[in-house]
């Protein structure tokens, strides 16, 4: 089914982009939640781009590319939907690559006051946010994404340090060669 890449309603202007990404989304079978907590922007926004008010900003675009795993041809679409230029490097090894880089910054602790969890066939991710009076929105302090395993894992790590937690204790969780050790002597 080809689409006529102009839409001429002046109050959706990029509906056809925001029809493709919803498509895209409900595919998935993922929530807007879930998505607007992937790629880290506010839910309202995704609603907005999902109903064709608002244009994503290129970052965006490229992060939401990324994250429902679109081919080239397909995302050229949607960047051409988007009404910006020629994405180039799109496919190559230098086009969209998913990219870990963890550096410790900063040790301080970082108290928060609301978190939240999103769970699909990848794993899990929790965000961590702060909030700063009752009329304000409340502000990413951290996010984390795990393996359901590991997030399993870290359920026991909580719980035993709850039942602990009148006296100051460190609890870690061990790595998998250790968890591989136990497992095999439980099993002996």
């Amino acid at each position: 089914m080809d689409i006529d890449m102009a839409d001429t309603n002046s109050e959706v202007p990029y509906k056809l982009l925001g029809a493709r990404l919803r498509r895209m989304r409900e595919t998935l079978s993922e929530s807007v939640a879930e998505v607007a907590g992937s790629v880290e922007v506010d839910l309202s926004l995704i609603d907005e781009i999902e109903q064709g008010r608002q244009r994503p900003s290129e970052d965006i675009l490229l992060l939401l590319i990324s994250h429902f795993a679109v081919k080239e041809e397909e995302a050229t679409k949607l960047w051409e939907l988007a009404g910006y230029e020629k994405l180039d490097g799109l496919g190559d090894d230098n086009g969209l690559k998913n990219t870990v880089m963890v550096m410790p910054v900063d040790a301080r602790v970082i108290y928060t006051d609301m978190a939240h969890a999103v769970m699909n066939q990848h794993g899990l991710v929790l965000n961590f946010m702060q909030t700063n009076g009752p009329a304000t929105q409340p502000l990413m302090v951290s996010r984390l994404g795990m393996s359901r395993e590991h997030a399993a894992n870290l359920v026991e790590l909580l719980q035993q340090a709850l039942k602990g937690a009148d006296a100051p204790q460190q609890k870690a969780l061990p790595s998998p060669v250790e968890r591989k050790k136990s497992e095999e002597k439980s099993a002996e």
